[in-house]
């Protein structure tokens, strides 16, 4: 917080969060909504050296406003790939598929390993964040995704986690199907870090909102998009 006598006339929200990464574990701050009153502007960047100044983090900034990008680029910070696809969802029948889709907690819960359990109960009350399990045979493929506006209109989808991303690609058409039928959203926006195959009515994005990160330690393709303003933030 920046403080003026008795006033708070700023803050920076962040989310912390000590995730493992490899053989260790990272402790990780997300920098999110940062908010300084105008006649103190000058000050701001004292909020940002404050939390840049704590040892040991990997600091993630995955919304930043078009004014901080180049802000974030002088301080080091490295952008990550979000080479993206905007994916038209379209009515898929899905009896003989052997595909089921489920969202009853209990049936997630029941179907998820280990790893994708603990970030499911992380999550499971995250305002923006919406859950599905995907099933075919014996394998499961837990999905993370948050409602977004575009033009006014709530009627896209982000997927900010796959859990497995071989299964998620055969079963992609069923996923954006239900998507549509079930939540209501015609398109789907879909990084290429989950999924590198996209169906013919989809359109490559010339310029996805960008994600960036500061680390020593850790590297682009280990950062993702858990425990931050995106699961926690609806917009």
């Amino acid at each position: 917080m920046l403080v003026s006598g008795e006033r708070i006339v700023g803050v920076y929200v962040a989310f912390y969060s000590a995730r493992r990464v490899g053989e260790s574990v990272e402790k990780f701050c997300n920098l999110s909504a940062w908010c300084v009153l105008d006649g103190y502007r000058a000050h701001g960047l004292r909020l940002l050296k404050a939390l840049l100044d704590q040892g040991g983090y990997t600091f993630t900034d995955l919304s930043p406003s078009g004014n901080v990008v180049p802000l974030n680029r002088r301080l080091k910070f490295q952008q990550i790939d979000t080479a993206a696809a905007l994916v038209i969802n379209l009515p898929r029948p899905s009896w003989g598929s052997g595909v089921s889709i489920v969202t009853d907690p209990r049936l997630i819960e029941r179907h998820l390993d280990e790893r994708n359990l603990g970030i499911y109960k992380d999550h499971a009350l995250a305002p923006a964040a919406h859950h599905l399990a995907v099933i075919k045979r014996d394998r499961c493929c837990y999905v993370i995704f948050r409602k977004d506006t575009r033009k006014r209109l709530r009627v896209f989808a982000s997927i900010l986690h796959v859990g497995d991303r071989g299964l998620f690609a055969e079963t992609a058409h069923h996923i954006y199907s239900y998507l549509l039928t079930r939540f209501g959203v015609v398109a789907t926006f879909v990084e290429d870090r989950f999924a590198d195959v996209h169906p013919k009515l989809s359109i490559s994005l010339r310029s996805p909102r960008p994600k960036m990160f500061l680390s020593d330690r850790v590297s682009p393709s280990e950062v993702d998009y858990l425990y931050s303003e995106l699961t926690c933030v609806p917009w």
